[in-house]
């Protein structure tokens, strides 16, 4: 389901305003690429870069054609690795921050594995 024009522009305007709203947009665009939801992160993404840099400013950064760029984070659009780290970089550092990877493997391998008296493992708070 498609955006609505004023759902946008509040965002956009949400993202001027405040800092830690940005931030939060561009982490979980980040977020959500990295655990294979890639329409939504490249949707995230789209709305993150048309509220900050915006796209004419990206283009000239990165060297590719504003138009390209449009249609990498569009419904069908197909980044290579290469030009998606690339653009992610330059947002960080325009954003002034920067983002880790974290392994929670095996925390994640825990949950799957049945415990070894054949009782089911809950996850535990921590």
């Amino acid at each position: 389901m498609a955006l609505t024009r004023d759902f946008r522009e509040t965002v956009q305007a949400d993202a001027k305003r405040d800092p830690a709203f940005r931030r939060g947009l561009l982490s979980d665009a980040l977020e959500s690429l990295l655990s294979g939801e890639v329409t939504l992160g490249k949707e995230l993404l789209r709305d993150y870069i048309n509220a900050t840099v915006g796209f004419p400013k990206l283009a000239a950064h990165t060297k590719i054609h504003a138009k390209t760029l449009h249609q990498m984070f569009g419904p069908n659009g197909n980044p290579t690795a290469r030009n998606l780290f690339e653009i992610v970089a330059y947002l960080q550092q325009a954003e002034g921050v920067r983002f880790e990877v974290r392994s929670t493997r095996a925390a994640l391998r825990a949950k799957k594995r049945p415990a070894p008296d054949g009782t089911k493992r809950t996850a535990s708070a921590a």
